[in-house]
């Protein structure tokens, strides 16, 4: 066999976004404050006024600066020991007040960001099982992630920058037009100059980030992949061909990386420059002021105090529409999945499910996963009440779709899917999925205790319920030979579990639901024989009295079907019991057969 090929491989991921239309700025941040801010204006509002503080406080400080040296010039030392305490009681009540508005600026932002989190898991929680198989689990979770730690750092800096530094900033104006209002003017003219080139360098921040961004997800999407994938790509050798792939995931997260923090370091030096050059002006004009007789040393230095302690600020806020542009990419992708609706959803008007016996009947029914690529056409069957029909077909035919339309995991795209004459359509999704079970050969098990896993057929359920479930599904012995019986914790997906035992936790809380729909997809395909027979009795319990679908590969399962419905390309190709498909010569006798010549050979290897 030739070997496979592990050597490094060149990966293509995304260079730029494309698809969405970028959204204003402005409506993105009335959203914002309509829908997570506002609820949290009295802590908004508490730590506007911790900010006028600790902006008033500092303010202060240069005046307090001013007078004393004015005091020491004209040699007025009665009150000058009353300045050192005075700047002790400034910087202290400054310092409690800044203690407090991060205090509750932080709290007011991780608000918001548990109200985004809560909105996207929701919105994820109603999403269509087409739209969720559409993307990357990793490219989800990157918003829960990258995308909201980004929009944290915006708000946080919105928040203490636009308020807090402004106000300080408007404080220390005052304080400066006090001691000089021609020396103001300097500053005055210098610094708004920084505005033109840093506006320009927000709107280009924006689109690099909102591309750094996807970049992130993509990532995320390939790393969850390949740890997910371990065991096939350990078993393989793939190590080499996923370290070339993560290799290029990472060089482009570098690149985007590296985008940001050139736009991001322009604006200090700029704002450095800016400052410096108003620091120059303000000394030679100064200086000049004080030697001709027309200004003092104390407001000089005040004045170069107040100018100094408004540089900080002063950066702060122009750095603060780059990295506010940043949190608008990264809110855009989050109302993108917040917004869009499912397809499946309840009409206006939708009754509860009268459920009287329990007939499922698929008429005409096509059904297209792509346009043009019909799973299902002009599919009809009827399923009577209490009866258990399989669904047997090569792989493709269609089986799990036929599944998947009943609960609406799907809907049809033409025909109708009734249940006792009711469309599945014209009723409540919460009353018809409460009338079914479901169990599939791919397994879902949370990362919790064996009883939990179980008593999610029936959250209500006592101990002695999901004692007779397990029981009933050939699971409780081999619970109760773990060391901690049924609060064992089966890990990630149930991989501290065998594909057999996951399989029979799933059968018994199908059980424990006692739904009187149940949906069967290769149930039993991951048992061993012994498991098998005892599932397969305690599924013949539970199939009395409820109608019962069933897909099986193993023909032998499903020989004692009421009724067998053989699947071909999306259609309906025979129908009848077993002894009478197999006297027919048709598919199914040629699916028998070739089971049945594989199942021998396989003895005969032995």
């Amino acid at each position: 066999m030739a070997d496979i090929d592990t050597s490094p491989v060149s990966v293509t991921a995304p260079n730029a976004v494309t698809g969405s239309e970028t959204i204003p700025t402005r409506a993105l941040a009335v959203r914002v404050w309509r829908l997570w801010l506002l609820p949290q204006l009295p802590r908004v509002l508490f730590a506007g006024l911790l900010m006028v503080m600790v902006a008033g406080l500092t303010g202060l400080y240069p005046v307090l600066i001013q007078h004393a040296i004015d005091m020491m010039d004209e040699g007025n030392l009665q009150y000058i020991y009353i300045v050192p305490p005075l700047v002790v009681a400034v910087v202290g009540g400054k310092s409690a007040a800044l203690y407090f508005q991060t205090l509750v600026t932080s709290s007011v932002v991780y608000r918001v960001v548990q109200s985004m989190q809560t909105a996207m898991f929701e919105r994820l929680l109603t999403a269509d099982l087409a739209r969720l198989n559409k993307e990357a689990t990793g490219r989800y979770l990157s918003r829960f992630t990258n995308d909201v730690n980004v929009v944290r750092e915006a708000i946080t800096r919105v928040l203490t920058n636009a308020i807090r530094d402004l106000l300080t900033l408007v404080f220390l104006i005052g304080t400066m037009i006090y001691l000089d209002w021609l020396l103001s003017l300097i500053v005055l003219v210098i610094y708004p100059v920084a505005a033109v080139p840093i506006a320009a360098l927000g709107k280009r921040m924006r689109r690099v980030s909102a591309n750094a961004q996807s970049y992130l997800g993509d990532m995320t999407a390939l790393l969850n992949e390949s740890l997910s994938g371990a065991r096939m790509v350990k078993t393989y050798g793939l190590e080499d061909y996923e370290r070339g792939r993560a290799g290029s995931f990472f060089e482009g997260v570098y690149g985007w990386s590296m985008k940001l923090v050139r736009g991001r370091s322009l604006v200090d030096p700029t704002m450095e420059v800016l400052g410096g050059v108003a620091v120059a002006g303000v000394l030679a004009y100064g200086i000049w002021r004080v030697s001709s007789g027309e200004g003092t040393v104390g407001d000089l230095m005040g004045f170069l105090s107040a100018l100094l302690i408004a540089a900080a600020p002063a950066r702060a806020i122009g750095t603060l529409h780059v990295v506010f542009q940043e949190g608008m990419a990264a809110v855009q992708r989050v109302f993108e999945l917040v917004d869009e609706e499912p397809e499946i959803r309840e009409r206006e008007g939708a009754g509860t499910l009268n459920l009287e016996k329990g007939h499922v009947r698929f008429a005409d029914v096509g059904f297209e996963y792509e346009p043009g690529a019909p799973a299902l056409s002009a599919f009809s069957l009827d399923v009577a009440a209490g009866s258990t029909v399989a669904l047997v077909g090569p792989s493709g035919a269609g089986k799990s779709t036929v599944i998947n339309l009943i609960p609406r995991l799907y809907d049809a795209t033409s025909g109708a899917v009734t249940i006792d004459g009711q469309d599945v359509k014209d009723v409540t999704l919460a009353s018809l999925r409460r009338q079914m079970a479901i169990v599939s050969q791919d397994v879902t098990l949370f990362n919790d205790t064996v009883r939990a896993n179980i008593a999610f057929g029936k959250l209500d359920a006592t101990d002695a319920e999901i004692r007779a479930a397990a029981t009933a599904a050939a699971a409780d012995e081999f619970i109760t030979a773990m060391p901690e019986g049924y609060e064992t914790v089966v890990g990630d997906r149930g991989l501290k579990l065998s594909g057999g035992q996951r399989q029979r936790i799933a059968l018994a809380r199908a059980i424990l639901r006692d739904a009187p729909i149940l949906l069967l997809d290769e149930a039993t395909s991951a048992l061993d024989a012994e498991s098998e027979r005892k599932v397969q009795d305690a599924l013949e319990t539970l199939r009395h009295g409820r109608t019962t679908i069933v897909i099986a590969h193993r023909l032998a399962t499903v020989r004692e079907a009421d009724m067998i419905c053989v699947m071909d390309q999306g259609r309906v190709v025979e129908l009848g019991s077993h002894d009478d498909l197999v006297a027919a010569d048709g598919l199914y006798a040629r699916l028998c057969k070739m089971q049945y010549f594989s199942e021998d050979k396989a003895e005969a290897a032995q």
